[in-house]
């Protein structure tokens, strides 16, 4: 590797590369079938991805987007309801809110695990407050213990955004398995990435899971019987075939990117600047590997000269977007400050030390000038 080598933020064709025979394979099968939509291959996928969360049913949709709205739709949560959300992370689980006509209430999080705490959660419920959706971000899983014991004593549903941490684990307990319904992306950055977009809903109740699957195929639970409105959000089959191929690696690949990050840790050591925590029994599967420094934008500048990329999740708090002007003014100090802060530097399975050291290199000489 020559030192003007450029590092991406994720090597989706590293990533691919070794299955791509197995791929091209399967996708001819699907083709020589002609079996492309609500075939064996989404069905096994479904079954793969409830095992690994810990559940009995998983249900496959076209986007992570629509797997919140769908868990939202299956619990009746609509017009009139309240939904808390976290304002720190993609704006995805707000706009699912909206989408079933409810209101989302943003909390501020907390600045060292950057999810929601119960404090902040019990402080925002109303009479009007329905439903609580945590986000894992950053493939770190949010407080569901102190989460559910909360949406007990208060009575609400919780739907887990699992967009960004499949495989993670709290005590040895997969997420998704700890609300009423989980809701995974396959966006093509993911830890289980598709070739294009695919979403899947996890639950271990059988009535949300029959409900979801009425509402993915247009409300409908027997052929040209429309009971509901429901949407066309289905993942098809050449999606689930490729994220089949990879699902028997994904413990390897979240084995590579906590390695990775290992090594960040190593070779960032002594610099001022805050590297990632979990806490203790919190599996954390480093979705993105996430720095907070005063000199983010000196560093990301630096880091861009040298043909490295990195990126900002979140600039905007969602409390902030333009798209929620029109609703009361919300205070989220950690949220705003975390926005100025926060860094994110490449990462994926395939990172060997060697990048990570010549991104340290630059981040170090950066900070001491």
């Amino acid at each position: 590797m020559t030192q003007n080598t450029a590092i991406p933020m994720v090597d989706l064709r590293a990533h691919f590369a070794p299955l791509r025979d197995e791929i091209l394979t399967g996708i001819g099968k699907i083709l020589d079938d002609a079996s492309f939509i609500l075939g064996n291959q989404g069905r096994a996928l479904e079954a793969e991805v409830a095992g690994l969360s810990g559940v009995a049913h998983g249900v496959g949709c076209a986007s992570g987007t629509d797997a919140l709205m769908l868990a939202l739709r299956a619990l009746e949560i609509g017009p009139g309801d309240e939904v808390i959300v976290p304002t720190f992370t993609f704006i995805a689980t707000a706009e699912a809110v909206l989408y079933v006509g409810a209101t989302p209430v943003f909390v501020d999080v907390d600045d060292r695990f950057y999810a929601m705490t119960v404090a902040g959660i019990e402080a925002a419920i109303t009479p009007r407050t329905k439903a609580i959706i945590p986000v894992h971000l950053y493939g770190l899983p949010a407080d569901m213990p102190g989460i559910m014991a909360l949406a007990q004593k208060h009575g609400l549903r919780v739907i887990e955004d699992c967009a960004q941490a499949i495989g993670a684990q709290i005590n040895g307990q997969g997420v998704g398995s700890f609300g009423d319904i989980g809701c995974f992306s396959f966006f093509p950055s993911k830890n289980l990435g598709a070739a294009g977009d695919g979403g899947m809903v996890v639950t271990a109740d059988a009535e949300l899971e029959r409900k979801l699957r009425g509402l993915r195929n247009h409300g409908s639970w027997q052929t040209y019987h429309h009971d509901v409105l429901g949407y066309n959000s289905r993942l098809d089959e050449m999606q689930a075939m490729i994220l089949r191929a990879e699902f028997p690696h994904l413990a390897a690949y979240n084995d590579g990117r906590r390695q990775a990050a290992g090594w960040y840790a190593e070779y960032l050591v002594g610099l001022d600047l805050q590297l990632p925590e979990a806490p203790a029994g919190y599996h954390h599967v480093f979705h993105q590997f996430t720095i907070q420094l005063n000199a983010r934008d000196a560093v990301k500048s630096a880091l861009h000269a040298e043909g490295i990329a990195s990126a900002i999740y979140y600039p905007i708090p969602g409390h902030q977007q333009k798209m929620f002007a029109h609703q009361a003014q919300t205070h989220c100090p950690v949220a705003e400050h975390l926005a100025e802060r926060v860094l994110s530097l490449p990462m994926f399975p395939e990172l060997r030390e060697e990048q990570i050291a010549r991104i340290a290199t630059v981040i170090r000489r950066t900070l001491h000038g």
